[in-house]
């Protein structure tokens, strides 16, 4: 098969979600011996054309001096009309929908018989925090748009399946992200941050309101816990979110914001070594960060919700506002005793048995092969 994976912000990763899963299950495929194109931007450190067996097709964008809000979507109208125009793809995957909608429209990609497009959903988008009520109903247009425009949809988690199936009778087809488990773990990393195995909370996300960051910070600082364990705040501080939150927090002695790590080793090190995990996405689907926390053998506090609850089941611990994280953090030592060992061995065995990259790669490929298949029933 020859696939085209558009939207991302290129591979190797070193951006979120996203690249990660197309890093992961572009050279998965290659390695089985199919056709693979990731598109990549122009301005990606990695300038080579191809990546282990993985073609790259760099991409003007100008997201540079655009913003990647506005920049997005003529990046994406480039990717996908030099893969009508230039490629003949069987399969052309979307990596989220809010920057190509434009495109699909422009292109009528809906009366397009071939390649076959299929879109992955990502989360409820258009409840992002970020947006005014303005772009909300905007993202909910192109929710809508993307459902009728694309051959095929992908969830990423079973809420968002049932969401897509309820709100608009279309089906979707799950299909998750993955993660690995590691066994290289090295204390070593935490003398970069000056910080002691088992005795720091962390937490690893976009510095984004729909993160529910500040659920956790307040919560933690009204407990007990900001004398005896320090906060470490994993992510870039230069969105507007997170310049807010280092304004208000950053001289808060017990918290630390430390940017972005894209070494993953270290990330994961550092994961492994927390004493306990804060995960406080939101708006819908599997996120990338929570699958390798688990990974990771952390001890989740996790935001209470379908998405979350979907994934981790009955083994986090779970907060819905400042108060409840307050409440769990008081009593963590004794929450510990009684469920962190279980909690970690059976999110370890989640991750074998529904999120390993070598499942996943088999699945994926089970899935175009079928797109494939249904293309010629018409």
């Amino acid at each position: 098969m020859k696939i085209a994976f558009i939207s991302t912000r290129g591979i190797p990763n070193n951006y979120g979600g996203f690249e990660q899963f197309a890093e992961y299950i572009s050279v998965g495929l290659a390695k089985r011996g199919h056709e693979i194109v990731v598109y990549s931007p122009h301005f990606h450190p990695y300038k080579e054309k191809s990546y282990k067996g993985v073609r790259i097709k760099h991409i003007y964008s100008p997201e540079t001096w655009m913003g990647s809000s506005v920049g997005s979507f003529f990046y994406d109208f480039s990717s996908l009309k030099d893969a009508l125009k230039k490629e003949k793809f069987d399969i052309i995957y979307e990596a989220g929908y809010t920057s190509i909608v434009p495109a699909y429209i422009w292109f009528n990609v809906k009366n397009i018989k071939y390649p076959i497009f299929t879109t992955n959903m990502d989360g409820l988008e258009y409840k992002r925090t970020k947006f005014n009520k303005w772009v909300q109903k905007f993202v909910f247009w192109e929710e809508r748009m993307t459902v009728k425009h694309s051959h095929y949809l992908i969830a990423d988690n079973m809420g968002i399946h049932d969401y897509y199936k309820e709100k608009y009778g279309k089906e979707s087809k799950f299909l998750a992200y993955g993660a690995d488990i590691h066994d290289n773990y090295n204390e070593d990393f935490l003398k970069e941050f000056g910080l002691e195995a088992n005795n720091y909370y962390l937490l690893v996300a976009r510095l984004e309101p729909e993160n529910n960051i500040v659920m956790a910070i307040e919560g933690y600082l009204a407990s007990k816990e900001n004398s005896k364990r320090p906060l470490i705040i994993v992510g870039k501080t230069n969105t507007p979110h997170g310049k807010e939150l280092v304004t208000k927090y950053g001289n808060e002695k017990s918290i630390r914001f430390v940017g972005g790590i894209y070494d993953f080793d270290k990330l994961n090190s550092i994961r492994h070594f927390s004493f306990a995990y804060f995960h406080g996405h939101s708006v819908g689907g599997t996120n990338p960060s929570l699958l390798e926390a688990m990974a990771s053998d952390c001890f989740i506090l996790a935001n209470n919700n379908i998405f979350n609850k979907a994934v981790l089941g009955e083994n986090a611990l779970y907060y819905s506002d400042n108060t409840t994280v307050t409440e769990l953090l008081n009593n963590i030592d004794d929450l510990a005793q009684t469920h962190k060992k279980n909690f970690i061995e059976n999110n370890l065995e989640i991750i074998r048995k529904d999120y390993s990259w070598e499942k996943l790669v088999d699945e994926h490929e089970k899935y175009f092969l079928w797109l494939l298949e249904e293309y010629k029933k018409k």
